[in-house]
């Protein structure tokens, strides 16, 4: 099934003021980015201090190995709900609650004394990874064609730029608790209190700050009659299964953001074992991979957007494909470097290539369905996770080096890259798009952004 038409958009942003909160687009922006980027101190908070914890709990490389896959399967079925949550009681509720939900069990990972509870506790947190999609989401229904790549890009790249500076953050945390004079047994379990309550303050800052489309929260507009009753939304994400488009960027998404999750779980621990550094040090340069999330994936975004304007829907997904396949080349490049000095510099053009590709990928995703926007956005959104899985059965093994995980990775990316093929757009639809693009063009050279109503039930 595919539609390109959508009951809201007439008041979607045509430019990215980043300075104003004058109105809910940016309000939107802002707290999307930031609520994300905590996320990812609860999800990954735990990353740079397992040193610690593998020599606390007693844990082997196998059960590792094990809470990585579990810190990210759970976030698969996360994401397929929470973007049929989306659709149905609109971002605004299903942030608050994820966000509220979610820092619970990151306050609480503390408490646990054997592989076991340690391993149920990551499952827990990894529903937090959930909290991707409503950013897309929620960015989506606020920008217009020209700019939701940009858009989408630059809140998911600042959200995961917390991927990254957590890996350098949560090791200061843990020195400042360890000031207070308690023991690292202790003090990893105090520190992850402190991303937790964060979480909780934040998860009730969305509910006030932010609301559900440019028109007005959701349950406002549909005692309006402005938008289709939630029992519609069972009907769209069942169309949207059905479409193979979807499970082609499900893989994609796969390709580039389970790669990420992946490195964000494995690169501190690598370098601290390859090279020999301090826990510190191995987590101040893993953290130098997400943080080129400040820049590298608006780049994706900023240039799937202007592909889209040159060529259409072709060229998004042509621009897509084509960076997809040189982050393989460059996740190649990074598995057979031997020195720190140049390791750390593969990594890094890695890192541009695989946050670009995430940033297209999600570039091409608002245009799939847009009545079926969340269900699209979940289902894309997990594969980034089923990606993530996949590749943490690599790290698990016994019999491979990470350095061979790696490059099999690399490889699996780089072959992945053609499916880009199978997202194709109707003829109609291309028209459709090609005319909401050319209105959404001349809005911003009039300048004209009609102002929304202030949140609220």
């Amino acid at each position: 099934m595919e539609t390109s038409t959508h009951p809201l958009g007439s008041s979607k942003a045509t430019r990215i003021n980043l300075f104003s909160l004058r109105k809910p687009h940016m309000r939107t922006f802002h707290m999307t980015w930031f609520a994300f980027f905590l996320a990812f101190f609860g999800w990954f908070g735990i990353a740079p201090m397992m040193a610690l914890v593998r020599d606390d709990l007693g844990l082997t490389k196998t059960q590792i190995g094990n809470t990585i896959i579990a810190s990210v399967a759970i976030t698969i079925l996360a994401r397929l709900a929470i973007g049929w949550l989306c659709d149905r009681i609109g971002p605004r509720l299903a942030y608050s609650g994820l966000l509220i939900l979610g820092s619970i069990p990151v306050m609480c990972i503390g408490l646990a004394n054997s592989y076991e509870s340690f391993l149920l506790f990551r499952l827990a947190i990894g529903i937090i990874g959930a909290s991707f999609v409503i950013t897309q989401y929620h960015t989506s229904m606020m920008f217009a064609p020209n700019v939701v790549g940009t858009a989408n890009a630059t809140t998911a790249g600042w959200g995961n730029m917390g991927g990254g500076i957590t890996q350098m953050v949560m090791p200061l945390v843990l020195a400042a608790v360890l000031m207070f004079g308690v023991g690292e047994t202790l003090g990893w379990r105090v520190a992850m209190v402190v991303p937790g309550v964060a979480l909780l303050l934040t998860g009730f800052a969305y509910y006030f700050i932010t609301q559900d489309s440019p028109e007005g929260n959701y349950r406002q507009l549909r005692k309006l009659g402005r938008m289709a009753p939630a029992a519609s939304v069972n009907g769209s994400f069942l169309a949207v299964a059905r479409d193979h488009r979807v499970w082609a960027l499900f893989i994609i998404y796969g390709a580039c953001f389970g790669i990420e999750l992946t490195i964000n779980n494995v690169a501190a621990l690598y370098y601290h074992d390859r090279f020999g550094l301090s826990v510190g040090m191995a987590g101040l340069i893993a953290g130098l991979f997400g943080l080129m999330n400040i820049f590298a994936r608006t780049l994706g975004g900023a240039f799937g957007d202007k592909f889209g304007i040159k060529f259409g829907l072709k060229g998004r997904v042509m621009f897509m494909g084509t960076v997809l396949a040189l982050e393989g080349l460059a996740l190649i490049l990074f598995s057979q470097m031997g020195s720190l000095f140049l390791a750390v510099g593969a990594m890094i053009v890695f890192s541009l290539f695989v946050q670009m590709s995430e940033g297209a990928t999600f570039s091409v995703v608002p245009f799939i369905n847009r009545k079926a926007l969340g269900s699209v956005a979940g289902i894309v959104g997990a594969g980034g996770n089923a990606g993530a899985v996949a590749a943490g059965f690599l790290f698990r093994a016994e019999s491979l080096s990470t350095e061979q995980a790696l490059l099999i990775l690399g490889v699996g990316v780089f072959l992945v890259a053609p499916l880009a093929f199978l997202v194709r757009f109707s003829a109609r639809t291309e028209a459709e798009e090609k005319n909401a693009m050319e209105q959404a063009l001349r809005r911003r050279e009039q300048g004209d952004e009609a102002l929304a109503p202030a949140p609220g039930d």
